[in-house]
């Protein structure tokens, strides 16, 4: 299946029915008065998150979604019939955007979150309702409202535990092959993975999402590369790993490349990180004391040695992420709790 992110889509609700002008003709019946229904409602047009979704791909087939039109009232006091809904069934981490791109109209986060996107027409009054005492035979009666039609933009953002961050051919590809059932495109040489990949990762009998989007190169934050887009992938996730490649020409600078992309990106530089020196497998012992020293001077934190593909230190860095993933869910929890306690019936 193909991976889509960002798609435009065109809707509208449906027009609500026109009111019915109708005067009773029964046999008999002297004065029969009006007796004209009310048109039907439009329908409308919904988003839905759904589960099993991953991917856009769907809206690149079909762009444009049409409710249906509310019916005629007729005579008898007879109300047309409602137009039917729409459902637009998206992946969980979907944002609705306006047509601007910038306005945020929802956010679907879980499943079965919905949001009406466009509300359809109310029926037309029939001219029954517009009976009085001064007016016993109205011939009058209402259009029904029309709908409406908006151009919506739908970007997807992937809901993972832990985002992979690194520049092109950093070993990202190859650390989710090593630590999960995921198979993304590995090869010698850059920009390998051209979409966003997700894998579930086990250590210690427990399970957490990783997602692994394209190397990022300077300039992400504002559009190079569609990094822009890629860096939306890792906005919900609750730690980033941001993987060094130690046989780089300049590893220490290529760390400082991706955290000056991740710092002009909203508020990525204040998520949690874990800092790991990849592809130790090339270096001797001496090599790796003297680079594991050098990148921790310049992240001022404490660095974390793997290899991807021998699995050296592979666990070492999931039990990392783990301890940073088990500390949001407990103070996601706490929140959660917190808040259903302060409400009192």
């Amino acid at each position: 299946m193909k991976f889509l992110d960002l798609t435009k889509v065109y809707i509208r609700s449906g027009d609500g029915g026109n009111g019915a002008a109708s005067f009773r003709r029964e046999k008999y019946v002297e004065f029969g008065g009006p007796d004209g229904g009310d048109g039907g409602r439009g329908g409308d047009v919904w988003a839905e998150a759904v589960q099993g979704l991953n991917t856009l791909i769907d809206f690149r087939y079909q762009q444009h979604y049409f409710a249906k039109n509310g019916r005629g009232g007729a005579g008898r006091q007879m109300t047309g019939a409602s137009g039917d809904d729409i459902v637009l069934r998206v992946p969980v981490g979907t944002e609705i955007l306006d047509e601007d791109q910038e306005t945020v109209i929802a956010d679907l986060t879980d499943v079965g979150q919905r949001v009406r996107l466009a509300e359809g027409g109310n029926g037309g009054w029939g001219n029954l309702r517009f009976k009085s005492a001064t007016n016993q035979a109205p011939r009058t009666a209402n259009p029904g409202h029309p709908g409406v039609e908006r151009t919506l933009w739908l970007r997807l953002k992937l809901i993972a535990d832990v985002g992979l961050l690194g520049l092109p051919n950093a070993g990202k590809s190859t650390f989710l092959a090593a630590t999960s059932n995921a198979r993304p495109k590995i090869a010698d040489y850059p920009f390998t993975t051209l979409h966003p990949n997700l894998g579930v990762v086990a250590v210690d009998g427990r399970e957490f999402v990783v997602a692994d989007i394209p190397g990022l190169i300077e300039g992400a934050h504002e559009g190079k590369g569609i990094g822009d887009r890629f860096l939306g992938h890792v906005e919900r996730c609750a730690v980033l790993l941001h993987l060094v490649d130690a046989t780089a020409e300049d590893f220490v600078a290529d760390y400082h490349t991706i955290i000056s992309e991740i710092e002009n990106y909203h508020d990525l530089a204040d998520k949690p990180r874990v800092t790991v020196l990849n592809k130790i497998d090339a270096l001797d012992a001496e090599l790796r004391a003297a680079f594991k020293s050098e990148l921790e001077d310049a992240c001022g934190g404490n660095v974390l040695l793997m290899s991807g593909v021998s699995g050296e230190g592979v666990e070492d860095v999931l039990r990392a992420l783990w301890r940073v993933i088990a500390a949001n869910r407990a103070a996601e929890t706490e929140t959660v709790e917190e808040e259903d306690g302060s409400w009192q019936p």
